[in-house]
């Protein structure tokens, strides 16, 4: 049967958003509460000195998530089942056991941030909170097919415009912040270079190379109840490539999108809370709190939303990656389109991970340590698997005609060094006497 494709002609104004979809999604993700908290305590140490760091992040953010979106989408199949054929089993297992650790305490994080924001907005208490958004996000996965919940996700990215319209409420000065950008002068301490680290790891994830890979497998599979599902690419004679470009619009747009953001978080963060002195941020609700008294209130109800938004979209995409590993790696039917007793494993893990991660949330540890440990799992993690989808998307076997470009391919290896060396940063600085 001949892959059914999109049609030539459509109406200009659905064009973008039936393009955007996994990429857009998943660079949204990433600016979750925990990300959020990063670049807060980087604009707020450093001031405009970091700007720049979003453009260092941003080609080899696309490059590492071109190729999963690739891979996914060539194969049919999830990140951990087409690394599974390269690399042995135990490997595989060990890192993705360390994938839901991290996500895991990634989740209670965000949770935790999450349930502390709307006490902040509202009252009342954090864990009831907390509970709500748990059991809100894990019922919306389970029992919402995918060809309905990813429309969801897709419009809710539009709260991380909270953070530009933040940055609209308060006096920023244009000229010193443009300047710092483009010329950075980096102060250098163990400091400066262990908050340039954060912000790397923080951008490049591996809970986004696993969530955007099944994307693409979700949206192949989007069409099965009507008869429209469409095949890998590999198994096409001919043909096939405007998929392979509306994969690059898709993530080109959403990681670009996601810096951007960032982007806002620091210069907003800059411009109040470093010029005013306040130079230490643990959580993304201390950010907010502490935007209160020196820009007002409604730019601190901005910022508290935009966890809450970000948050909600971020539970899915940790708990859904996790999912989608463990459940490749074993073997077990994986999408959110399948009803819960047609993938009981899929979904015991998502329900598993945001239960432990709101559990969390009760043992005494506080967010920042929560996120400390979530940002070791995840560069510990990280690099072996970046180097791992390297391989895969030059393989032949694999991808077929689909293998990636030398272009592609420099920046892979070049995000994927980078990574190495925050991680050799991260290490030693914990190690380090």
């Amino acid at each position: 049967m001949a892959e059914i494709t999109r049609p030539e002609i459509r109406k200009p104004r659905n064009m973008l958003f039936r393009l955007l979809g996994p990429g857009l999604v998943t660079g949204a993700a990433d600016d979750d509460p925990s990300g959020i908290a990063t670049y807060s305590q980087a604009g707020a140490q450093f001031g405009y000195g970091l700007l720049w760091t979003v453009f260092l992040t941003t080609p080899f953010m696309i490059a590492i998530q071109l190729v999963s979106g690739q891979i996914g989408r060539v194969t049919g199949k999830g990140l951990a089942a087409n690394v599974m054929e390269l690399a042995p089993r135990w490997l595989v297992l060990s890192l993705i056991f360390l994938l839901v650790a991290a996500n895991t305490f990634n989740i209670a994080a965000d949770i935790a941030a999450m349930g502390e924001a709307l006490t902040l907005v509202i009252g009342g208490l954090n864990h009831e909170h907390a509970l709500i958004f748990a059991a809100t996000s894990t019922l919306l996965q389970v029992f919402v097919p995918y060809r309905r919940y990813a429309p969801v996700l897709k419009f809710m990215t539009l709260t991380l415009f909270a953070y530009v319209a933040t940055a609209l409420t308060v006096k920023i000065p244009w000229s010193a912040a443009l300047l710092a950008t483009i010329w950075p002068r980096p102060t250098i301490n163990t400091d400066y270079f262990l908050m340039v680290v954060a912000v790397l790891g923080t951008t490049i994830s591996p809970y986004l190379f696993f969530w955007q890979a099944s994307q693409e497998v979700e949206e192949m599979h989007k069409g099965k109840n009507q008869g429209k599902m469409r095949r890998p690419l590999r198994e096409l004679s001919r043909g096939g490539h405007p998929e392979i470009d509306r994969i690059k619009i898709d993530t080109t747009v959403g990681m670009i999108f996601s810096n951007v953001i960032a982007f806002f978080i620091i210069l907003t963060t800059s411009a109040v809370l470093n010029a005013h002195g306040v130079t230490n941020i643990n959580s993304a609700t201390q950010a907010a709190e502490a935007l209160r008294p020196l820009a007002g209130d409604f730019t601190f109800l901005l910022f508290a939303l935009g966890i809450i938004g970000t948050g909600m979209l971020a539970i899915p995409v940790l708990a859904g990656s996790a999912a989608y590993g463990v459940s490749e790696a074993f073997g077990w039917p994986a999408t959110l389109e399948a009803k819960a007793p047609d993938a009981v494993g899929f979904y015991t893990i998502i329900a598993a991970a945001t239960a432990i991660g709101f559990g969390l949330g009760f043992t005494g540890i506080d967010s920042i340590h929560m996120l400390v440990w979530s940002a070791v799992l995840n560069g510990i993690v990280a690099v072996p698997i970046m180097a791992m989808m390297m391989v895969v998307v030059t393989n032949f076997e694999l991808m077929g005609r689909f293998r990636a470009g030398p272009w592609l391919i420099a920046l892979g290896w070049i995000g994927t060094a980078l990574m190495a060396l925050a991680v050799i940063a991260l290490l030693w600085s914990f190690f380090a006497p």
